[in-house]
């Protein structure tokens, strides 16, 4: 498998600077991206993005392509003073505290996505909301990370998708936030602080894509002559994914950041938002 890399770096990580310094790293099937901060300052300092031609069909394809991004990046082989690890897949969903049992992870999954009695299931604690997103992280990307970083966090992208949004989220009224990756798309909904709807639907063309989003702006009343729909990720006002949404929705937005870094790397400041945003 051959990887076409998108590089975008604002500064030059030395081995006697990694003190004070946060690598966060998120992968999935389709890439690989990572930025390093300021753990006081909280400043963004390096951003870096592997987006691979294909989507891969296992974890295992993944791990492969990880160990020759760190093989040929110096960055990602130094020592930090803490590293944050960020898991996204389809491979979650939320289930309130009030029902939250932890021997029962399996049970929750099964409805969702096929799991095997040996998977290793976990969950993150979303304190916001009073849930638990349980998920199934990549082990052997894990793995693979403990051996190079030693302890590090760990996290599913949705529950960081969700803790971001609402920090800046200050409508009272529903919102709908659609988080777009290459074949992939989290439609979250929040109301005032309360998380009405979460879900990640792959699609294939953009005919998908709009049906997910009417499809769950109707099951949640949402009238799309009204509601705000606020765009992050992969997406641009060029896209046939933005043209064929603004055809159907009146509000369409874009969920603009106003980390400097945007600006420094002459990224669209809607863009890598669970990194970045």
């Amino acid at each position: 498998m051959t990887e076409k890399m998108a590089l975008k770096n604002n500064t030059t990580i030395s081995q006697r600077k990694t003190k004070d310094i946060l690598l966060s790293i998120q992968f999935s099937l389709d890439g690989f991206s990572f930025c390093t901060s300021n753990s006081v300052s909280k400043e963004k300092l390096c951003f870096k993005k592997y987006t691979f031609h294909e989507s891969l069909n296992s974890p295992e394809e993944l791990l492969d392509e990880i160990k020759g991004i760190f093989k040929n990046n110096t960055d990602l082989q130094l020592e930090y003073t803490a590293v944050e690890v960020i898991h996204q897949n389809n491979l979650s969903t939320i289930v309130p505290d009030a029902y939250f049992d932890e021997l029962l992870l399996h049970e929750y999954l099964k409805y969702n996505i096929k799991t095997l009695k040996n998977d290793f299931i976990t969950f993150d604690e979303i304190e916001d909301i009073k849930a638990k997103n349980v998920y199934i992280p990549y082990v052997n990307i894990n793995n693979y990370l403990f051996q190079n970083f030693g302890a590090f966090e760990f996290k599913h992208h949705s529950s960081v998708l969700i803790e971001k949004l609402l920090a800046v989220h200050h409508f009272s009224e529903k919102t709908l936030y659609a988080n777009v990756a290459n074949n992939n798309v989290d439609l979250i909904i929040l109301e005032g602080q309360k998380l009405i709807f979460s879900n990640s639907f792959t699609f294939t063309s953009k005919e998908d894509f709009i049906y997910y989003i009417l499809f769950t702006a109707e099951q949640n009343q949402l009238d799309p002559e009204a509601f705000r729909l606020y765009f992050l990720g992969n997406i641009t006002p060029e896209s046939d994914l933005y043209k064929i949404t603004y055809t159907y929705i009146k509000n369409v937005l874009f969920l603009e950041s106003n980390n400097a870094i945007y600006t420094k790397l002459k990224l669209p400041n809607h863009s890598n938002f669970i990194l970045l945003g």
